[in-house]
């Protein structure tokens, strides 16, 4: 459930103009208009596009599962340009973030939403906080435990939005990077258990790159 209307405090930001930027075949397009309809009813005008070619001036863009990189001029159209990251950043960096901790088993993953920079996930921190796993959800659980996450961070920056602001912090310490998932990473091993190789389960997407093996010179999927 997202949380409520903040109740009209000062601190929450005046009605805008808000474009929402998500890639067009993202998963996670089923359940922003959640978050729009959230928007609307705190008197936000919202835009919803699915390429930085249809983005024009307005107040606050979220980039929101949107694998491109926004030039200068492209962030320079709004006041703010807002990322929400499944890391601890700047650990964690890249694509598909929980996607690779729940593979190395991560229980307990970060969500961070920051302001976006030219530099990939680079920006100061606004807002974090973490989701966490029993370690049986599935692709479609843990997205939706995603989702929820996502948009309590995106309701809490326009809600509290001066206090939230005004407490941004830079990111400090060593950054590391997770790849683009590819087709081969659902590539399971038949000489391992399936419980050896559950987590790898948990995070194939039977639709778009679905678990695969191969077996005396033929692919199984």
């Amino acid at each position: 459930m997202l949380p409520p209307l903040s109740g009209g405090e000062s601190l929450a930001l005046a009605p805008g103009r808000i474009t929402l930027l998500s890639d067009r075949g993202s998963w996670l397009n089923a359940f922003l208009p959640d978050l729009i309809a959230a928007l609307w009813q705190r008197g936000h005008a919202v835009r919803w596009i699915h390429t930085p070619a249809a983005l024009c001036p307005g107040d606050v863009c979220l980039l929101l599962s949107c694998g491109r990189l926004l030039n200068a001029d492209q962030l320079a159209l709004h006041r703010h340009n807002l990322v929400v990251h499944e890391s601890a950043l700047p650990q964690g960096q890249g694509w598909s973030p929980m996607t690779w901790q729940i593979l190395e088993g991560a229980s307990s993953i970060p969500i961070t939403m920051f302001e976006a920079v030219a530099d990939l996930d680079a920006g100061p921190i606004y807002l974090q906080q973490q989701i966490t796993l029993q370690g049986h959800e599935l692709v479609g659980e843990w997205r939706a435990l995603q989702a929820s996450a996502t948009f309590e961070l995106c309701l809490a920056w326009f809600d509290r939005h001066q206090e939230v602001v005004d407490a941004a912090k830079p990111q400090y310490g060593e950054a590391s990077h997770y790849p683009r998932r590819r087709a081969a990473d659902s590539r399971l091993d038949p000489e391992l258990s399936l419980a050896e190789q559950f987590n790898l389960l948990r995070v194939v997407d039977n639709e778009r790159y679905p678990a695969f093996f191969q077996w005396r010179g033929r692919s199984y999927t």
